[in-house]
């Protein structure tokens, strides 16, 4: 299908979406599709709720980046420069923290430059090691040190139902999920779609110029605020609902499959 509209630039989610679950890798289909439509001077975005310290997993396509929204939108990179940083109040984290030690779960404090890991367990660890691919998922910095950045997101290991009661007691926050076993809390008004928007004002080029790919809720106003939004086939079934496109899944070349139905490559 050809669009009536010049696609200037693209939006991934990572997990799910650019990365594999099942291999921790990049398909190779994927990595061909973003060369093409690199060629074609395309742009190409990361937009993750990883934090910036957490992204890494992209060394096949890191030379094809052009910027990272990070942290849900709420600290955007481009070249090097922080052009948005949604710092979360510090009354609001630290009732984060007391509920954490009340409650007994094990929260990730995302800094500017470094994420910690609240109350860890060993099974959280190895959560997060198996599920990121990540070696760890704390700095070796202190709490007080992190604190003396601006915390940007927070991601406590809670259910649902926990979520929903907590919540209230952080007025300047919401929460978002794209795995069942966590919620990432970051300052209200920040999601991947206001993202997006920041990087296009930043850029000059419309929202209706722009493409994006995402499998979970998180990514939901990502793909709806895109002039096209894709849903993964491996998706969560209300993403899919209010996508213009569904895919197959990450694991079955979706996003070639995606960008040859759109005829953007």
């Amino acid at each position: 299908m050809k669009t009536d509209r010049t696609i200037k630039a693209l939006f991934f989610d990572i997990d799910g979406t650019l990365v594999s679950f099942e291999t921790h890798r990049i398909p190779r289909s994927t990595i061909e599709s973003l060369e093409a439509a690199k060629r074609k001077g395309i742009k190409i975005f990361i937009s993750t709720g990883r934090p910036l310290v957490y992204i890494n997993n992209l060394g096949d396509i890191k030379h094809l980046i052009d910027g990272y929204i990070t942290t849900n939108g709420a600290y955007i990179v481009i070249d090097g420069k922080v052009i948005a940083c949604h710092e979360i109040p510090i009354e609001d984290v630290r009732t984060m923290m007391r509920f954490s030690d009340e409650r007994q779960f094990s929260c990730i404090l995302v800094g500017e430059h470094d994420a910690l890991l609240y109350n860890a367990t060993r099974e959280v660890e190895e959560f997060f090691f198996r599920l990121l691919d990540l070696e760890n998922a704390s700095s070796h910095i202190s709490v007080d040190e992190l604190l003396q950045q601006r915390v940007i997101q927070m991601t406590p290991i809670i259910t649902a139902e926990e979520e929903a009661a907590i919540m209230p007691a952080l007025p300047s926050c919401e929460s978002s999920r794209w795995y069942p076993a966590f919620a990432d809390v970051t300052a209200r008004g920040v999601d991947k779609g206001e993202g997006v928007k920041a990087v296009a004002r930043h850029f000059g080029f419309s929202i209706d110029e722009t493409m994006a790919f995402g499998d979970g809720g998180n990514d939901t106003r990502m793909v709806q605020v895109a002039g096209i939004g894709v849903a993964m086939g491996n998706a969560n079934e209300p993403l899919k609902q209010v996508a213009d496109y569904v895919t197959t899944s990450v694991d079955d070349d979706g996003v070639k499959k995606a960008l040859e139905y759109w005829q953007v490559i």
